[in-house]
């Protein structure tokens, strides 16, 4: 243990001793190699402007190389892998694209992602806001936060651990612990392998998503309820509207960007979903989605890089339009204030 926090406290002291050595090692060269000068005829030149131009990007180096080693090269490289064989080293053209369209799983996977897409953002953040607007309304509302928050500090491994238990199946007959299967039992009802049941099973994991993303939206909704004014409010009031009509009228309009934020930022948590459904199912039972898919192709069975590759270009296809709305409404925002 004692190893293992000097090993930590090195590292930091080391990166932070790299860090400070970089900031002043690159700004004492640039100063050296963009210093001021005299002309041949006598005047003195100065090149403050040059190294004012050039400095910022001193400090966006080792950003833009991290970026460029971590995100840039495995795009390119992947793209690259996408025209290959199964070892990345025999060219096949469009043969992996054309299998991806034509293959039963994928397309299975690709179903079930736009299931997936339709439901827990929705879902997710339709909660979020009904905690948020009626948390507000009781004594005990930051207590209620406080317990829809907390599946957030669950990994989705140990949230879908949790689920197994409230799903589990023991057998006609056996003494049921999965609470759904006990609570059917208590009501005369046959328990049930649900995780198994097509198409339903698909739902039931997207239980533990809305679970767990209920609580990001609520933080989020709350924050911009809060920013209402309360004037325009009591003004609809006065005006004889109803809390239905205040809600849907005056309430919405005025956070729907917040709103279309919180469904576009669970949309691309969606988009990526892997560990649910590899802890729950592994894929099987018609619950496979992309992620899953693409780890299988790319590391499963032998391997076969073109293939996992195409699956996780599909993936980075899918997030791109909703990355570029989100850009285009934060611009968009920007230029009213």
């Amino acid at each position: 243990m004692i190893e293992q926090v000097l090993s930590a406290l090195l590292a930091v002291v080391a990166a932070i001793g790299a860090s400070v050595t970089y900031f002043y090692g690159s700004n004492w060269l640039l100063d050296r190699l963009v210093a001021d000068r005299r002309a041949p005829d006598g005047t003195y030149v100065s090149r403050q402007r040059a190294r004012d131009a050039v400095r910022p990007w001193l400090f966006l180096a080792p950003a833009l190389l991290v970026l460029g080693v971590y995100l840039v090269y495995p795009v390119v490289e992947t793209l690259r892998l996408s025209f290959f064989g199964s070892n990345g080293d025999t060219f096949v053209g469009a043969a992996n694209w054309t299998w991806a369209v034509q293959n039963e799983g994928v397309r299975t996977a690709v179903r079930n992602n736009v299931l997936w897409l339709l439901v827990v953002p929705s879902l997710s953040t339709v909660f979020g806001l009904l905690v948020a607007t009626l948390a507000d309304r009781v004594a005990w509302g930051n207590v209620a936060k406080s317990l829809v928050f907390m599946p957030m500090a669950i990994s989705f491994v140990g949230a879908s651990v949790i689920w197994k238990f409230v799903y589990d199946y023991r057998g006609a007959g056996s003494e049921q612990i999965g609470i759904l299967n006990a609570v059917v039992v208590a009501l005369g009802g046959e328990p049930q392998a649900w995780i198994t049941v097509e198409p339903w099973n698909n739902f039931l994991l997207m239980v533990i998503l809305v679970w767990i993303q209920t609580g990001f939206a609520m933080v989020i909704l709350s924050a911009a309820l809060r920013g209402v004014p309360e004037e325009t409010i009591e003004a609809a009031r006065i005006d004889g509207a109803s809390d239905v009509a205040v809600f849907f009228r005056i309430i919405i309009p005025q956070i729907f960007s917040t709103i279309l934020v919180v469904w576009t930022t669970i949309t691309i948590v969606v988009l990526k979903i892997f560990d649910i459904v590899a802890a729950m199912t592994n894929g099987q039972w018609g619950t496979e989605v992309l992620a899953n898919a693409m780890y299988n192709w790319m590391f499963r069975g032998g391997g076969h890089f073109g293939r996992g590759s195409v699956i996780a270009l599909m993936i980075m296809i899918a997030v791109i339009p909703i990355m570029a709305y989100n850009i285009r409404r934060f611009r968009e925002e920007e230029a009213r204030r």
